[in-house]
């Protein structure tokens, strides 16, 4: 079953501040409430009522592959198209497939750190 906007954003935002050491908070705009592990952003979350989407880390062939296959997942809003997407309810999108998108952000950006900056490595 699809979920809807505002079930896709809680979705996203409780599996966020589950992961270890994540921190959040509205750093560019107040209408984007932002997401991020060691300082490295991994979600994105609109508080736009009309436009109710998350904004995630994905790799490139998945993040491609994402787009073919949901009407509703998009390349990343404002962001490198290539290594962002941008999902919003519709048919496919599941509360599952959401916090599967979350979890692999946040690996993408755990990945990414200095193995000093890591969680769990103090």
């Amino acid at each position: 079953m699809s979920v809807a906007g505002d079930r896709l954003q809680d979705t996203a935002r409780q599996a966020a501040l589950a992961l270890p050491d994540v921190s959040h908070g509205y750093p560019f705009t107040p209408g984007l409430d932002v997401y991020k592990v060691a300082g490295k952003v991994f979600l994105i979350v609109t508080d736009d009522p009309d436009d109710q989407i998350i904004t995630v880390k994905c790799e490139p062939e998945h993040a491609r592959a994402y787009v073919r296959g949901y009407a509703s997942i998009t390349p990343g809003r404002y962001l490198d198209k290539r290594h962002w997407i941008s999902l919003g309810p519709g048919p496919g999108i599941t509360e599952r497939l959401v916090t599967d998108a979350v979890d692999d952000s946040y690996d993408l950006a755990v990945e990414r750190l200095p193995r000093r900056d890591r969680p769990g490595a103090r």
